[in-house]
């Protein structure tokens, strides 16, 4: 990464290019759903397996409660990945028939 700095000292660096995915992250304590970022020249499973970092950069999350309600949500949160016990694409979430019938009927 190239990186210079002006008369004021102000420090430029290259622009960082990312990838975006839709996910739902499992931790230890609740479940999140946002967007995850990993590196545009990678895989978000390398960028998980990385040891330099220890936090996965979430935008629009929503966290939820055991049912799948929405219990609160914020912009940005970073999220340490020791806490981390599954990801999933969002789009891979498929309810199961009848399974919103028989929240209803309890």
């Amino acid at each position: 990464m190239v990186t210079r700095v002006d008369h004021n000292g102000k420090i430029f660096t290259d622009q960082v290019r990312k990838q975006k995915v839709a996910s739902v992250i499992q931790t230890t304590t609740c479940r999140i759903r946002g967007v995850l970022f990993y590196d545009a020249d990678g895989r978000l499973k390398d960028n998980l397996n990385d040891r330099n970092e220890e936090f996965i950069a979430v935008a629009d999350a929503e966290f939820l409660n055991p049912a799948g309600e929405v219990i609160g949500q914020t912009a940005f949160i970073c999220v340490n990945k020791n806490h981390v016990e599954w990801i999933m694409p969002a789009d891979a979430v498929v309810q199961a028939p009848g399974a919103a019938a028989d929240r209803k009927a309890n």
